[in-house]
């Protein structure tokens, strides 16, 4: 594969190795990433985020089993390692490398903020603990890494959850700072937030997650997956009493694996009242169908894993074509360079025009709408408070622009007396007042 071209959309997709897919996984991720792969002006990256899987664990067999078990997943699902690039984070030396690059240029104060962190801390307070007890380097440095991972390979897109988008604004004000620093040499990303993705119940009628203990393994044997979906958790209403497809775990298992005809069927049939035992039989019958060819082709790949580490490799191959080369531009940019090159190539180097200080409006994962307010060297200066609408937000943003005036009490900033956010960790308000007035000159 070439390097990407312009007209060229770019998506990229991590999955870390923590323990075994289930059905969730499957219909929630891997199916439709796949499909979204097959797409016309689309090069689509996936990668087993191997690294990130050391934050929760310590266990070096657990790691490499999961590796072994989720590639062999998206190689029977149907993964077509000719048209993607589908590689090992451990396999590119390049990405650890680039989240110190980028480490140099991200703010603690952003990091601080880090929503995985700030449960981490927030839990340790409730429980009067020190408020970094059991946190390591690793979870606090997530959102770099994970940013290394994304930038490294120009991405456009990343497909997320809701509790992902944080992370991608993250990437997009680190590598904002990198560029203004050292030019522009990275592509903004963008999260991809798609509602329609499904999210199974499991065995109890909650979120099928391994955090719940409640999942269906994807490639469970056919017995297995029968007596499994046989103890899902249903009302007492007997065969003949209509039933609600819509509260329905059943159902909505049923309608993630079967043809939209089979799911009008079924829901017919649960009008009807059909007994439950039938119903479950029905799903083990709908499910197993879908994944028998896959799990024929799973257990054959587990059985010879040189074939996955082989994929792995040939990936790991064209996914450094990319990587080894941009990293020796990046090298170059920030001043680690062949000494015998310094002074003829430092010569060349020009300054470059001062940045203005600006605005940055999002959302987060609360729901809420929020701005900050960054220097021209991508230092924040003003997080704000979260506001039920982007039109409260802008309103802000657009007082302050025009110099509306405001007052700073502490590490409050008020605006008509009401308080609409805070100072950044180390920020002062007379850096505040003057990039105000920078950026109305």
């Amino acid at each position: 594969m070439s390097a990407s071209h312009p007209s060229v959309q770019r998506i990229l997709t991590g999955i870390t190795p923590s323990g075994t897919p289930h059905l969730g996984n499957y219909a929630g991720a891997i199916r439709p990433a796949i499909a979204a792969s097959r797409q016309q002006g689309v090069e689509s990256f996936y990668f087993l985020a191997d690294y990130h899987a050391l934050i929760k664990t310590t266990d070096p067999a657990r790691v490499q089993r999961s590796t072994l078990e989720i590639s062999a997943t998206w190689l029977a699902a149907g993964l077509d390692t000719e048209r993607v690039w589908f590689y090992r984070q451990s396999d590119i030396p390049g990405i650890p490398e680039l989240a110190w690059l980028l480490a140099c240029v991200a703010g603690k104060g952003l990091l601080n903020r880090a929503h995985a962190y700030k449960a981490a801390v927030d839990k340790n307070v409730a429980a009067q603990e020190d408020a970094d007890a059991g946190v390591n380097m690793g979870l606090f440095m997530y959102p770099v890494l994970m940013a290394a991972d994304i930038l490294m390979f120009k991405s456009h897109k990343v497909p997320v959850g809701r509790d992902q988008i944080q992370h991608i604004e993250m990437a997009r004000d680190m590598a904002a700072s990198f560029n203004h620093l050292y030019g522009e040499h990275f592509v903004l990303p963008e999260a991809e937030v798609d509602a329609s993705v499904a999210t199974l119940p499991g065995l109890d009628g909650r979120k099928m997650s391994k955090s719940y203990d409640n999942t269906i393994p994807l490639f469970a044997p056919a017995a297995e997956l029968k007596r499994l979906i046989f103890s899902i958790v249903t009302d007492s209403k007997a065969p003949g009493e209509p039933k609600d497809a819509e509260g329905s775990a059943l159902f909505q298992l049923y309608q993630a694996f079967a043809g939209a005809e089979e799911a009008r069927a079924m829901r017919t049939a649960f009008e009807d009242g059909i007994a439950w035992g039938e119903a479950k039989q029905a799903l083990f019958e709908r499910i197993d169908a879908v994944v028998a060819p896959m799990r024929e082709k799973y257990e054959a790949l587990i059985a010879e894993p040189e074939r996955i580490e082989r994929h792995l490799q040939e990936g790991a191959a064209k996914a450094r074509a990319i990587a080894t080369p941009f990293m020796a531009e990046l090298r170059h940019a920030v001043g680690l360079r062949n000494l015998a090159t310094a002074l003829t190539a430092g010569a060349a180097d020009k300054p470059r025009t001062a940045a203005l200080p600006q605005f940055k409006q999002y959302r987060e994962a609360d729901g809420r709408f929020y701005f900050k307010f960054v220097d021209g060297d991508g230092r924040l200066l003003v997080q704000s408070a979260g506001f039920e609408s982007p039109r409260e937000a802008g309103r802000c943003v657009a007082a302050l622009k025009q110099g509306t005036p405001f007052d700073i009490d502490g590490d409050g900033v008020y605006l008509d007396g009401a308080r609409i956010g805070e100072l950044a960790e180390a920020a002062q308000a007379v850096q505040v007042r003057e990039a105000l007035a920078a950026l109305a000159a």
